[in-house]
């Protein structure tokens, strides 16, 4: 078959008619890209070329041409004289009546800004888009495939501390999967294009070259000769024969997603991440401490398994197989050597995720419940890189009887311990679970466990990721670096320190909800300090943070208690005056009130308003339901039924006595405090109303819920007469 990959999209004919009828000189490779890439989404080619619509047009500028094409600033601007001189030409062809030739030079008009804005952003970068705009920034001509593999060979030799970095916040791994995902893209259309020169050919003729029937594997070598076409279209809107050296002699410039070992331990970060908040966007606090770019390779050098590997020499099983997924000793011996601190931050991410993979499971009694390393690595940052004791994290089984203040407790980490594990006493049990009163027997019990987790954060330690002392163990400084890039390869929102420094209060406030309770206090004092400017008055920093409180609350009723943000700031040390200033508020001032009144100011119940009282009511009342609602499923299990109960089964234990006790204090009664709650916070109203109405032994009380809980009447809309 013919070896040419030029398509039948009739470019030549249309760039000298535009020459020859519209005095417009067209720059061939963006005419080029955007007339293949029209035809290879399907576009109607009886005319001689490929014709537009706005769908097509939006598609190509939006989606196609931002990650395969590099263009100057002259090639941008001809962008949509192309396209205009396109829809001219078929309208000559008498393919398009006035009001269609008009609605498409609309359409083209309002997708160029958008794709002026993706051609510029980084995040659309792909290898062969980079590498073209390198390669010309060195005055290389792209067009001459000789010189642009000479470049690219003494791009390969430079030391790599001296080769040009990708745009922030660009990692590889980004550039890996957006360019596996366009080529993607453009496989899939030209196997679609094909598909429809076989079925049914345009008048114009094919648009691909003749397919490879001959072959002794047609459908082998039609695999094969897409994926050739593939290549010389990429390189023609790049730069010449950039994509077939990529893909060859010069790879490791391009690495693709199966060169990454670390991409796949990401992704199993974010499926932790949506498992614990069900949204990729929840930040996950900063680590506590990471190493300064200087100092990552002497800590990588270090640890135990990357220099066995990067030694070599006689290697058991797993390790060999560590060895070759990492590429050390092999291809990655160069960035071990002389890598940047960003490429030694992947490799020690490759190497951590390969021990992750071998790692076996470690159960609870019973299988109750079971970890990974994966698993611990998440838990780890999560909790912001502090430390952990092994103990309590062998107990999750317990974990409803462990109070909630020690779950995300820092462990101190000891001088000295020695290097086998031990299970804490039950004296020291008792004060790691907040359990008074542990015995021998639940020593014993947990033993095996904590053991088995122990040698698990063992083999860890030897990535230099981990450590473990004793009973203690966490994330080490280049851990939490390591663990950074691997979120944020993940998807996840996992900012570093810098970026949590410039939020604005609504975003701080957003964010620290989710922390532990430390940090996040942490965090809402610095963000005071930081903007607590000279010409303000004592304390007016704080101000923005409680009107952002009272925000999350009305943004996220049933997601946000102001009760537990009231308690961060308090622990911030949020002052007085910022306090009274808020008492006012519909929203927080009654958990302002409590503050003061706890520190021992006198502050009448009236200055608050009604609809903060029946906020903070609310949010009260819901905690006794779940309470009761842990209850009764606790004595459930313990009777052997595990079948998870239904709202309406769970006996309000403890919330119909302290519903009582507010309703007695308050105006009106029981039926006055229901329509606060209902007006005030009816998210989180809901449940403890909707136990009201199906447990309160007073009438009055369950009809005043349940009329409450009835949607808002709206009049049936009339129709025409």
């Amino acid at each position: 078959m013919t070896r040419t990959t030029a398509l039948n999209t009739g470019l030549d004919d249309f760039l000298a008619w535009a020459a020859r009828e519209r005095g417009t000189a067209l720059p061939a490779r963006p005419a080029d890209a955007v007339l293949t890439l029209l035809a290879l989404r399907g576009a109607d080619r009886r005319s001689g070329v490929p014709e537009p619509t706005p769908q097509l047009v939006a598609r190509v500028l939006h989606e196609d041409l931002p990650g395969l094409l590099w263009a100057s600033e002259e090639e941008l601007d001809a962008v949509p004289a192309v396209l205009a001189a396109l829809a001219d030409r078929v309208r000559a062809a008498g393919r398009l009546n006035a009001k269609r030739h008009a609605r498409l030079l609309a359409a083209v008009d309002e997708a160029v800004p958008g794709f002026r804005a993706a051609m510029a952003d980084p995040a659309c970068l792909t290898w062969p888009r980079w590498y073209a705009s390198l390669l010309r920034a060195d005055g290389t001509d792209p067009d001459d495939a000789d010189a642009v593999r000479a470049w690219l060979a003494a791009h390969e030799r430079a030391p790599r501390a001296e080769r040009p970095v990708l745009p922030a916040p660009l990692h590889r791994f980004e550039m890996a999967d957006r360019t596996f995902a366009t080529r993607t893209r453009l496989a899939e259309a030209l196997l679609a294009a094909f598909a429809r020169d076989t079925t049914g050919a345009s008048p114009a003729g094919p648009l691909l070259p003749a397919p490879p029937l001959d072959a002794d594997r047609p459908d082998d070598a039609l695999g094969t000769e897409l994926e050739r076409i593939a290549d010389a279209l990429t390189s023609r809107w790049t730069a010449a024969g950039l994509t077939e050296a990529l893909a060859g002699p010069h790879a490791g410039l391009a690495p693709g997603p199966e060169a990454l070992p670390h991409a796949a331990l990401a992704d199993r970060m974010l499926d932790e991440h949506l498992d614990y908040y069900g949204a990729s966007s929840v930040p996950l606090p900063p680590p506590a401490r990471v190493p300064a770019p200087e100092d990552i390779r002497g800590l990588l050098h270090i640890a135990p398994l990357p220099a066995a590997l990067a030694a070599g020499g006689d290697l058991d099983d797993e390790r060999r197989e560590i060895a070759e997924r990492c590429g050390l000793p092999g291809p990655a011996t160069a960035v071990w050597e002389e890598g940047t601190p960003q490429e030694l931050i992947e490799l020690a991410a490759d190497v951590l995720a390969a021990q992750v993979e071998l790692l076996p499971t470690v159960s609870g009694p019973q299988d109750s419940w079971s970890v990974d390393g994966a698993h611990i690595l998440y838990a780890l940052y999560e909790r912001g890189s502090t430390p952990d004791s092994v103990a309590r994290k062998a107990s999750d089984t317990q974990v409803a009887e462990i109070p909630p203040e020690l779950e995300d407790a820092p462990e101190q980490v000891p001088a000295i311990a020695p290097a086998a594990y031990e299970t804490p006493s039950p004296e020291e049990l008792s004060v790691l679970l907040g359990l008074p009163g542990r015995t021998e027997a639940d020593r014993d019990e947990l033993d095996p466990t904590a053991r088995s987790l122990a040698a698990l954060v063992d083999r860890l330690a030897e990535t230099g990721c981990v450590f473990r002392r004793g009973d203690t163990f966490g994330l080490t400084p280049l851990g939490g670096a390591v663990m950074r890039h691997v979120m944020t390869a993940g998807q996840v929102a996992a900012p570093d320190a810098d970026t949590v420094a410039g939020w604005d209060a609504a975003t701080t406030v957003e964010a620290v909800r989710h922390w532990p309770p430390r940090i996040a206090a942490r965090t809402l004092a610095a963000w005071a300090d930081r903007n607590e400017g000279t010409d303000k008055e004592p304390g007016a920093a704080w101000g923005p943070l409680l009107a952002a409180v009272a925000g999350a609350k009305s943004g996220d009723p049933q997601g946000t208690r102001v009760r537990a943000l009231f308690a961060l700031l308090d622990r911030a040390g949020i002052p007085a005056a910022a306090l009274r200033s808020a008492l006012t508020d519909p929203v927080t001032g009654a958990e302002a009130r409590r503050l003061l009144l706890a520190r021992g100011e006198d502050v009448p119940e009236e200055s608050v308003p009604l609809s903060a009282r029946a906020t903070q009511l609310a949010e009260e009342l819901d905690a006794r339901w779940t309470d009761d609602m842990r209850a009764h499923v606790k004595e459930r299990y313990e009777n052997g039924d595990t079948r998870i109960p239904m709202p309406d089964e769970i006996p309000p234990t403890t919330l119909l006595a302290a519903f009582d006790a507010e309703s007695a204090a308050w105006t009106g009664g029981a039926p006055a405090l229901i329509r606060a709650l209902a007006d005030a916070d009816p998210a989180t109203a809901h449940r403890p109303l909707t136990a009201l109405r199906d447990h309160h032994p007073d009438k009055r009380v369950s009809d005043a819920a349940a009329h409450a809980l009835k949607p808002p009447h709206r009049p049936a809309r009339r129709g025409r007469r």
